[in-house]
């Protein structure tokens, strides 16, 4: 979330930013302003009771020791009702300080200055893009129809056991499945990321760190009982190992990846768009998240960018990068970049990989600090991307790999496979 400072200091740019959003923050953010100042005021007035409390407190075991009992009584009635004022302003100052804290989880982070203002995905701007289409042969099938020709993804069966957006993998197709995520763990390992194998439930403090609350409540799956929420992608848990962590400065930058199944409720979500793996209630996912110094966040962030393009390369498939605008930006995110593979078969593109730079908005968030170099706390900036997300990856895999014969394995996955096609 935003620093209440920051937003003192930068109130029209804040507010000019959030317009990228098609958000009117201006209530929001003076709203903020001032609770803060009401927030002060009763720390200040607590502050005093309480120093006026102790100073009397004081007085009163010197009265007793010089013998004047009767004054110091009538200076214990006083303490008395010090003791109840401080309590009263103890309670308004809690109060009003959540109050602040919820209206602060309100506010989304304001969009980088590149970012344009936008309504939706027809609003972002493409700036990249790599590969040939492949021209498919006659009567090329998409991924769906390819899973039942092959017999290597089963979604009836996955209907059956758990219902739609469960598919089930099958020999060569779940041999294919566990190759990319090993693939992809190794490339991001070899490229200086320490893996970690993350927990699949969080709580609700790892949900406000990152920004999934309060603002994708009907999107996750949640067990009131434990009040345990299913990950929404490895980006909760990951970023969570460094909750109320202060680093030095030398820690940084810290880079980790993990594979995880990820789970989703995608409420709404009907029609052809979503058919076959084009959008699932449980996938699989490779994260890659980086820890990283203000100053260097940026460029980093490049990297994580050239580093899913290299991975794209290699499995040769057509792709594209889009700048996305504000409207469609994440809630917490500053910057994001999505990166989407052309689907020959299905004659559209698909989201694969969305890479974003958060600033301070989950550091402040999840009290991630480190030590400058002039010693005082600062906030870190984090930044997470997927390295990939497997369903669509697959998909495009399927389709635009097909052959009248089989299909073609992309050679950098057949030392994993075992197989060069299907």
């Amino acid at each position: 979330m935003l620093q209440v400072a920051f937003i003192r200091e930068h109130r029209e740019d804040i507010i000019t930013g959030l317009a990228k959003r098609n958000i009117d923050a201006t209530q929001m953010v003076d709203d903020a302003i001032s609770f803060d100042e009401e927030r002060k005021q009763l720390q200040t007035e607590l502050d005093n009771t309480l120093a006026e409390s102790n100073a009397i407190s004081k007085e009163i075991g010197i009265l007793y020791k010089s013998g004047k009992a009767t004054h110091a009584n009538i200076l214990k009635e006083k303490i008395a009702i010090l003791k109840q004022d401080s309590k009263t302003l103890g309670d308004q100052l809690n109060a009003k300080s959540d109050e602040l804290t919820n209206l602060l989880y309100k506010i989304p982070n304001v969009p980088h200055e590149s970012v344009l203002k936008g309504n939706s995905e027809e609003d972002n701007e493409e700036i990249f893009s790599e590969g040939e289409i492949p021209k498919l042969h006659e009567g090329a099938l998409p991924h769906w129809e390819l899973a039942k020709k092959y017999d290597i993804i089963d979604f009836e069966l996955g209907n059956k056991i758990a219902g739609a957006g469960f598919p089930v993998y099958k020999g060569k197709g779940a041999r294919l499945q566990r190759a990319l995520i090993a693939y992809f763990l190794d490339k991001n390992t070899n490229a200086g990321y320490t893996e970690y194998q993350l927990p699949l439930l969080v709580n609700e403090a790892s949900c406000y760190g990152t920004g999934q609350l309060p603002d994708k409540e009907g999107q996750m799956y949640h067990d009131s009982r434990d009040d345990l929420y299913l990950i929404p992608t490895a980006e909760v848990p990951g970023t969570n190992v460094f909750r109320d962590v202060l680093l030095a400065e030398s820690d940084l930058p810290i880079g980790i990846t993990g594979y995880t199944p990820c789970f989703r409720r995608e409420a709404g979500s009907y029609g052809a768009h979503v058919r076959g793996l084009n959008r699932l209630h449980q996938f699989d996912k490779v994260e890659i998240i980086r820890v990283e110094h203000p100053d260097n966040s940026y460029k980093a962030f490049d990297g994580m960018i050239d580093h899913v393009k290299e991975i794209l390369n290699e499995l040769k498939l057509p792709y594209r990068i889009l700048r996305l605008c504000g409207g469609d930006t994440g809630f917490p995110a500053a910057l994001t970049y999505d990166f989407e593979l052309f689907s020959t078969a299905q004659d559209r593109w698909l989201e694969i990989s969305s890479v974003s730079n958060f600033e301070s908005y989950q550091a402040n968030r999840l009290r991630l600090r480190f030590k400058n170099s002039n010693g005082k706390n600062e906030l870190a900036h984090t930044l997470n991307g997927s390295s990939l997300a497997l369903p669509r990856v697959l998909a495009g895999i399927l389709e635009n790999n097909q052959t009248e014969d089989g299909i073609n394995i992309p050679e950098v996955l057949i030392p994993y496979t075992g197989f060069d096609k299907i």
